[in-house]
């Protein structure tokens, strides 16, 4: 599945508009970095990308089992390491309203890690860069 996205930043520090077909959403910086606090940081972006594709999977498979579960929790804590080129994303899944034998969550790990982002973040990744 490919995707498209276009990041558009004026003259306004670092307060990005990014547009996905008909969505939009707004990123910038915190406070302290310079910029106004309206919207996520890159950063939080990409852990929101784990933790709603998670999400969104998990609820795909209970839904197929007919597992009555009430809610799905995933709390991303991403922390970069630049020196060291390594970072660590910690994912924590809770499900609210469910009573789960210890084999119904082995095999919801596995589909956790079977979500299409956690996949991409585990593979090997190429950024292609041109000017225009």
């Amino acid at each position: 599945m490919g995707v498209t996205v276009k990041a558009s930043l004026g003259k306004t520090k670092y307060y990005t508009e990014v547009v996905a077909g008909e969505n939009t959403i707004i990123t910038d910086e915190p406070i302290d970095k310079g910029g106004q606090n309206k919207g996520f940081n890159p950063f939080e972006i990409l852990a929101t990308s784990l933790a709603s594709c998670t999400a969104a999977t998990l609820r795909m498979y209970i839904e197929r089992k007919e597992w009555d579960i009430e809610k799905i929790d995933v709390e991303v804590d991403l922390e970069n390491f630049p020196l060291t080129k390594r970072a660590i994303f910690e994912r924590k899944i809770s499900f609210e309203g469910a009573n789960l034998d210890e084999e119904q969550l082995k095999r919801l790990h596995t589909i956790a890690d079977a979500c299409p982002v956690h996949k991409i973040l585990t593979n090997e990744i190429e950024i292609l860069t041109k000017f225009s």
